[in-house]
């Protein structure tokens, strides 16, 4: 979610900010021993923050409730630690290996999880549920930490240290199930990290589990936005002329709001994506079915088939503009006017495209099967920074 830019700004913004730990300071590319530097770095920064107290660890073992408060609405849900490799917690996306590979070194070095991934489960609603015993919690006491961001969000943790109501909360969680909202790459790098210690001969160790945010999607649900893609090394103009041996093609005003409209309307007859860089803005929908069938790997699913992420990959990325998503070629943004910007300054094509229904994913990963990767955007996230995890607490 740290967008082009934001990055320096967060580093300035305080010499204890969270990015200088999670996005080590070397160059995109950069080679392996400078990797390795950086990521030692950031294990001595973080020693130097305990050592001086800018972090400290607990006294006691705690779960925490962790709430998020905007206008008008309200997220709680649990910062634990969950198994890792168990049959439970469903992915329903897949991963490359770079980034894996770069979360696991980061993680190895600082001996830490810097940040909790986001856990959706399907809680009953009773009385004793965990939702029902964190709401208890942060109606009744009061929060050890209280602070707002400059988004307006204010943030509110309680420490749950009591053994009796960590069994409560433990014995309702070990009977559910849950999806991985957001995180992959941080799980995989769990995984990894956990095969490649115990292949070492470590045994048993605080790299079994893996922080995470949990939350009851039943009480709390979750936001499901979309992800845009940027290519910066392809035109607009080429870009349409291309996706018009595939798509209609259909130029639109040069606003976008307005264009976002029509995205948003013409999802309800079919796929749709929309095209946008210094040429303005061009919808492209019903995509040729001959073509579509022939870009579909062989063994997809219908249900897999029929997702925009798969559309767009498959057939406008793979068969139309012979790309590959991948994280050399295509940029991603969470938000439509930041990727617009981007493919403007690049001199490239942004392709804008509607989320997905939450209904879809938790379907494709009920059936074992995965969404393109960086096809779904949950949120609220938790903030990073608010709770660490290191190993030799």
């Amino acid at each position: 979610m740290i967008g082009p830019g934001t990055l320096e700004q967060l580093r300035a913004a305080s010499p204890h900010n969270v990015v200088r730990l999670i996005l080590p300071d070397y160059a995109p590319g950069a080679a392996a021993a400078a990797v390795r530097a950086a990521d030692s770095a950031a294990a001595a920064l973080l020693h130097d923050w305990l050592a001086e107290g800018a972090l400290k660890i607990d006294d006691r073992p705690a779960i925490y409730v962790y709430e998020q408060r905007g206008p008008g609405w309200v997220q709680r849900g649990l910062i634990a630690l969950v198994a890792v490799g168990t049959d439970a917690v469903h992915p329903h996306e897949g991963v490359m290996p770079g980034p894996v590979a770069g979360r696991r070194e980061l993680m190895k070095a600082t001996r830490s999880n810097l940040e909790p991934i986001l856990l959706a489960y399907n809680g009953d609603g009773s009385a004793a549920s965990a939702s029902a015993l964190t709401d208890q919690i942060a109606d009744s006491g009061e929060p050890i930490v209280s602070a707002v961001t400059d988004d307006g969000v204010t943030h509110r943790l309680w420490a749950i240290t009591d053994p009796a109501a960590q069994q409560a909360l433990t014995a309702d969680l070990g009977t559910r199930t849950a999806l991985i909202a957001d995180g992959h790459h941080r799980y995989a790098a769990y995984r990894e990290l956990r095969a490649e210690l115990r292949a070492a001969g470590a045994g048993d160790g605080p790299w079994d589990y893996g922080l995470a945010f949990l939350v009851d999607v039943q009480a709390y649900p979750l936001h499901l936005g979309p992800i845009h893609r940027v290519l910066p090394g392809l035109g607009p103009d080429e870009a349409a002329r291309l996706a018009a041996g595939a798509f209609t093609v259909t130029d639109l005003p040069d606003d976008l709001e307005s264009a976002l409209g029509s995205l948003e309307k013409a999802a309800e007859s079919g796929h749709a994506f929309l095209l946008a860089g210094r040429g303005g803005f061009r919808l492209l929908t019903e995509p040729d079915q001959g073509q579509l069938d022939a870009a579909m790997p062989p063994g997809a699913s219908a249900r897999w088939r029929a997702l925009d992420a798969s559309v767009m990959r498959e057939l406008l990325f793979g068969r139309v503009w012979s790309i590959k998503d991948n994280e050399r070629d295509v940029q991603i943004s969470h938000d439509a006017a930041e990727a617009v910007r981007m493919a403007a300054d690049a001199g490239g094509t942004a392709v804008l495209s509607n989320p997905m229904p939450i209904s879809a994913v938790m379907e494709i990963a009920a059936h074992g099967e995965q969404v393109p990767r960086k096809s779904t955007s949950f949120g609220p996230k938790p903030r990073t920074g608010v709770v660490l995890r290191t190993f030799d607490a």
